[in-house]
């Protein structure tokens, strides 16, 4: 698999965030930074996923995808849109609830450059950990199903 890349960018408040390969964990707080930078803009009107070159998607970077989902709502901002081509991703995507915080479509017409790409940075692994617990807990509020994937995640997380 190809290593994992996220690449960002804002065009008038639509924020465009473009996964490609094997997104993991190492990324996870480069993207919460991003984040939480996102929402401080007075422009912020909605996200949108491009996932079509994605291989795969960790859980801890899926629970922070749902955290943008959920902040927007509580902002009242438009429901952010997944663009998916890979049926496999598709499936992920359903199992973890996310029809139903999201617009999941397999293409849309707009052009992406990025203004920037994350990076991993250094790892500080305390910090690492509270963002894999903060996203499985957002995780886990969505569903009944998902509560019970990572509760013993989440124990062996919260216990260590």
């Amino acid at each position: 698999m190809k290593p994992g890349s996220i690449c960002v960018a804002d065009r008038d408040g639509v924020n465009v965030i473009k996964m490609s390969g094997d997104v993991r964990l190492t990324l996870c707080l480069s993207f919460d930074a991003y984040i939480e930078d996102m929402f401080t803009k007075d422009d912020f009107h909605t996200v949108v996923f491009d996932l079509s070159e994605a291989e795969a998607v960790d859980s801890t970077t899926l629970g922070l995808m749902a955290k943008i989902s959920l902040i927007a709502k509580d902002r009242g901002k438009s429901k952010p849109t997944i663009i998916s081509t890979s049926p496999g991703i598709q499936r992920l995507l359903g199992c973890m609830g996310f029809d139903q915080i999201f617009e999941i479509v397999e293409h849309i017409e707009a052009d992406f450059e990025p203004d920037d790409c994350l990076t991993e940075g250094a790892m500080d692994e305390a910090k690492a950990r509270q963002k894999v617990i903060e996203a499985h807990k957002i995780l886990m509020s969505l569903n009944e199903k998902n509560a019970s994937t990572f509760r013993d995640l989440m124990n062996a997380l919260e216990s260590s």
